[in-house]
C-alpha cells in the first residue's frame, strides 16, 4: 500500500470512528514520516484539541513542532503532555516528555 493509500486509509477510518483518537495518530505519524510537517502539526493539533489525555501523541507532536522549527510550540506540547501523562499516571511517558523537554532547552 502507497503512503497517499495510507493517509486516505486513515482518513476513512477518522470518519467511521470520529470518537477513536488512534486513527488521527496513525495519520499525524504517517504524515510525519512522509516528512509533510506542517501536515502533521495539524494534524497532532486537532487530535489533541479532541483527545487531550491521548499521552502518545504529545512526544511525538512535539518532535513535529520542533523539527519545524517551532522550538516554542514543542516545549508548550511537552509541558501539556506532562500535564496529561501526570494525570493519567502514565509514568513512562512523564519521562519522555520531561527528557525531552529538557533537550529542548539544553
Amino acid at each position: 500500500m502507497g503512503s497517499v493509500d495510507r493517509i486516505a486509509t486513515f482518513r476513512t477510518f477518522i470518519a467511521r470512528s470520529p470518537s477513536d483518537p488512534f486513527p488521527r495518530y496513525g495519520l499525524a505519524m504517517e504524515l510525519k514520516a512522509q516528512g509533510r510537517l506542517d501536515e502533521a502539526r495539524a494534524a497532532f493539533t486537532e487530535l489533541l484539541d479532541g483527545f487531550p489525555d491521548y499521552v502518545p501523541a504529545y512526544l511525538q507532536a512535539g518532535g513535529v513542532a520542533a523539527a519545524a522549527g517551532a522550538r516554542d510550540d514543542a516545549a508548550a506540547i511537552f509541558e501539556r503532555g506532562i500535564a496529561a501523562a501526570t494525570r493519567k499516571g502514565d509514568r513512562h511517558a512523564l519521562s519522555e516528555l520531561q527528557g525531552a523537554l529538557a533537550d529542548l532547552a539544553g
